[in-house]
């Protein structure tokens, strides 16, 4: 004799899921990448963005601090990093981590380059470029995916 628990039977197994919703989201959810975080990532999150923007603004306000150096490399890193990271979108953490900190290099790297061989290199102006840059980065990404939920929330 076959016993069934709940949820387990053929009446109680879901219908074919539709094609617009998310595999493991709820319909008219968030897709699975935009889940809310726990308070301990938005915690380091938060701190990390103020760690950024506290080594921009003693940059760019060419304060002398001992913190200075740190704070700024800080954020020439990971402005663009967080900014390629989420035009990754749903890739694998790993595999988006590893490709986001070689861009935000590489991203840090063409930046020099340029400004070294235009002969208007300076901190203050690679600060601002690495951050113009980022910043269009992460536009251009809330834009595209704000566009594609907005097809997707249509009904014709």
């Amino acid at each position: 004799m076959h016993h069934t628990f709940p949820g387990e039977g053929p009446a109680d197994r879901p219908a074919e899921q539709p094609a617009d919703r998310p595999p493991d989201g709820p319909p008219g959810g968030p897709p699975p990448d935009d889940r809310p975080r726990s308070g301990a990532a938005s915690l380091v999150a938060g701190a990390a963005v103020g760690t950024a923007a506290v080594g921009a603004a003693l940059s760019i306000g060419d304060i002398g601090s001992p913190l200075r150096a740190p704070f700024t490399l800080f954020f020439l890193v990971m402005a663009p990093a967080a900014a390629l990271a989420a035009a990754l979108g749903r890739m694998d953490p790993l595999g988006r981590a590893v490709v986001a900190g070689a861009g935000a290099l590489a991203v840090d790297l063409l930046v020099a380059q340029t400004m070294l061989a235009l002969h208007v290199w300076s901190v203050r102006g690679g600060v601002l470029a690495v951050a113009a840059l980022s910043g269009a980065g992460l536009l251009l990404t809330a834009v595209r995916r704000r566009a594609r939920h907005g097809r997707r929330g249509r009904v014709e």
